[in-house]
């Protein structure tokens, strides 16, 4: 009777220790959803370094006019007279 207690306890901390909560399999799914949240980090990170340089080049102290004249086109629908649109 006491080995078969002992040996369902063992069992049950085992497979308690591999695929509890806390366990192996969980450890493992927890170290790949970081190194995805990382990659997404640095994607978020530099797409915000490019809406700073964006919003830097349209500032009052650096205009960047070919920026503004892109903006002009794509936000506002503006053409130059001497140009031909074509749909």
């Amino acid at each position: 009777m006491f080995f078969a207690v002992t040996l369902s306890l063992s069992a049950y901390f085992t497979f308690a220790a591999v695929q509890g909560d806390f366990g192996l399999f969980r450890r493992a799914e927890i170290v790949v959803e970081g190194q995805k949240l990382e990659q997404e980090l640095a994607a978020v990170q530099a797409e915000v370094l490019q809406m700073e340089n964006l919003t830097r080049r349209l500032s009052d102290d650096f205009l960047d006019l070919d920026l503004l004249d892109q903006q002009a086109r794509d936000v506002l629908g503006l053409v130059r007279s001497d140009e031909i649109v074509v749909n």
